[in-house]
């Protein structure tokens, strides 16, 4: 066995976007893999035969990143290999080119070409389509010109880069640039006689939709200059043309909905008794009346964190008479199912993750993180899970890996779970430096599955342990509830939990470094203001002041008045109390601070604040500051990207803790 390296992630293979054939027959998925070089990932689909259970790959142009069944055996997905096409989008036309294949053989050929940027597609019938696609009320459609008058709007889209024009907020969102003004809409596409109907104005983000005998559902949150947290939902009669609104936006957060029996069951959150970050409720929607269904006290999401995931995949699907959905439930993420009754069944075991799934007949296929492998697809059948693929088996066998000791506290009568891992090569009677690890969120959790930075750290002399204090996700709403509490009960719980872990293992109390990101950012922050037991701190996607934070960020104006209980108008004391920045005179940590210059979750300046008032105060600070990235830097950011930052961290922790 050999240590696992910082560099080994670019040799994992990821995987998402599992669907199963319309004959159940077959089960395609993505696998991606990172590459240095080129500085990108590349993303192929596969096909596994759900009888044979082999698998192989279908494509090989490792830019396949989406795709639908369009029958039994062919498969449809995006591609740009038109070389004059690819010319009028650089020209600034809108153009998604989509081809097929047939599993059986034989090359991909040009199916269809739409004249939108597709953000998400489902197939109605031979000819027709529902799909989502990119709307900008201020842009040129260039498409549709010739001429001088082409000349005169391909001139002014050259103008309009210089310059962008605000007047909504949020007027950009993380990991999709400015978004003034812009919107993604609902649309239903024939391709026989290219025919595109819009279905929700130009004004509404459409967030959800699904489809059942000829009806459109679809979720929207609709706004002119300031984007409140409520949704709306909507139906569309293709055949009529008739839209009916089913639910108005004034009341409600709205998780997803589907057709379900003789009604609508969609998951909604009222925000009354724990704001923003309540988990929702079942609710059915008959005859214009919405009533409770069914209370579930988890957020019907999967929070599970680990860096090693790319891609995604759907958590709700209505197959006869049940929902099938993931949830969190303390460390780990489940499927379950939802009958029409009200019944809820957990199918799935407490070992992990499980990440998307899908559904064929009894069997279940599902993407998930399993004890200390990577991603693999696994069948739930007869309530039994098998692993079927081995995209990842030479990690688990050929790498030294260190299995997360389970490490619980009671802090203020309330269990803490925790983790220690410890040094790959652990000796007896030797004293080791540690890092505790802090997550975001904060209505996320750790678990034990596989987390690469961890373990690299273990392989090279660490003890590294995290842990799910207040303010996690998976045991329920007021465990979660931390408003107007930031840097307080949590804070509490991290220390005590440091405490008892240098307690029981042999690590050297002058050499424990901490790090986090984004919330796990903030509380970086918060505690190098707040004790100096720490020898070194490294502060990723950080908050250091609400204040800015609500200003700059995407979701600053409504969140940091939701968490804080307090705005820079109402409470503005408090607001401060609560900032890391007030504090930051009485650091004395070196501290190491990674932001992405295209994180509008936590922008740039927080971190840049929070240096400069180190380095004002004359405390060793670094900032690493990444071109092209956003909040998702560690999880989804280019290979060359995260290679150096996780260089960055480990040589922070090198100089500060051996």
């Amino acid at each position: 066995m050999e240590n696992l390296k910082l560099r080994d992630f670019l040799d994992y293979n990821y995987l998402s976007s599992i669907e199963v054939s319309p004959d159940e027959k077959n089960t395609a998925f993505i696998v991606h893999r990172g590459d240095y070089d080129d500085n990108d990932y590349k993303s192929n689909i596969w096909v596994m035969n759900n009888e044979t259970k082999k698998y192989f790959r279908l494509t090989g142009m490792n830019e396949e990143r989406s795709f639908l069944w369009l029958d039994e055996t062919k498969i449809l997905f995006p591609s740009m290999r038109d070389k004059k096409l690819k010319v009028k989008v650089e020209e600034g036309e809108k153009w998604t080119c989509y081809y097929s294949i047939d599993i059986n053989g034989g090359e991909a050929q040009e199916y269809m070409r739409v004249p939108l940027i597709v953000t998400s597609i489902k197939k109605i019938d031979g000819d027709n389509f529902i799909l989502t696609a990119k709307y900008d009320n201020y842009g040129v459609n260039l498409n549709e010109l010739t001429g001088e008058a082409r000349a005169e709007a391909t001139k002014k889209i050259k103008e309009d880069k210089d310059y962008e024009i605000l007047d909504e907020i949020p007027f950009w969102s993380n990991g999709g640039g400015f978004t003034n003004k812009k919107r993604n809409r609902l649309y239903i596409y024939n391709r026989a006689t290219e025919e595109i109907t819009p279905v929700s104005d130009s004004i509404s983000n459409v967030t959800y939709y699904s489809y059942k005998d000829g009806v459109v559902l679809y979720v929207v949150n609709r706004f002119k200059d300031k984007q409140e947290q409520r949704e709306a939902i909507y139906t569309y009669d293709i055949a009529t043309k008739e839209e009916k609104l089913v639910l108005p936006s004034e009341d409600y957060r709205v998780s997803f909905a589907e057709f379900f029996g003789d009604g609508i069951l969609c998951g909604l959150n009222d925000t009354l008794k724990y704001g923003l970050n309540q988990n929702p409720n079942f609710y059915i929607i008959r005859d214009g009346k919405v009533e409770l269904f069914k209370e579930h006290d988890t957020w019907m999401i999967n929070t599970v964190g680990s860096d090693c995931r790319y891609g995604g995949g759907k958590s709700f699907r209505v197959k006869g008479n049940k929902l099938y959905f993931l949830t969190t439930v303390m460390h780990d993420a489940f499927l379950n199912t939802l009958d029409i009754n009200g019944e809820e069944r957990v199918l799935t075991k407490a070992n992990g993750s499980v990440d998307t799934y899908a559904i064929a007949g009894d069997d279940i296929y599902f993407i998930g993180l399993r004890g200390l492998r990577l991603q693999e697809l696994y069948l739930l059948k007869d309530e039994e899970e098998i692993q079927l693929t081995k995209f990842n088996e030479n990690i688990i066998e050929s790498k030294k890996l260190s299995i997360p000791e389970k490490f619980n506290i009671v802090n203020d009568g309330i269990e803490i779970e925790g983790w220690v891992l410890k040094p790959t090569d652990y000796e007896e009677g030797k004293k080791y430096p540690a890092i505790l690890d802090i997550h975001g969120g904060p209505k996320t959790v750790y678990g034990d599955v596989f987390y690469h930075e961890m373990q690299v750290w273990a392989n090279m002399g660490y003890f590294v342990f995290f842990c799910n204090p207040r303010g996690g996700d998976g045991r329920g709403n007021e465990f979660a509830d931390i408003r107007g509490k930031y840097g307080t009960i949590d804070y509490d719980d991290l220390m005590k939990f440091t405490d008892e872990v240098l307690k029981a293992y042999p690590i050297d109390r002058s050499r424990v470094g901490v790090t986090g990101g984004s919330y796990g950012g903030f509380m970086t922050n918060w505690i190098i203001g707040h004790t100096d037991r720490f020898a070194c701190a490294a502060s990723q996607r950080s908050i250091a002041n609400w204040f800015s934070k609500f200003g700059t960020t995407d979701i600053g104006y409504y969140f940091n008045v939701d968490q804080n209980a307090s705005s820079p108008w109402e409470n503005p004391e408090k607001l401060w109390w609560h900032s890391p920045m007030k504090y930051a005179d009485k650091v004395k940590t070196p501290t190491l601070f990674i932001h992405s210059e295209e994180d509008y979750r936590c922008w740039l300046t927080e971190g840049i604040q929070m240096f400069t008032s180190l380095k004002y105060h004359g405390v060793p600070a670094r900032l690493c500051m990444f071109r092209g990235e956003n909040h998702e830097l560690s999880r989804s950011g280019k290979p060359r990207h995260r290679v150096k930052r996780l260089e960055e961290m480990t040589n922070w922790f090198e100089l500060y803790l051996k």
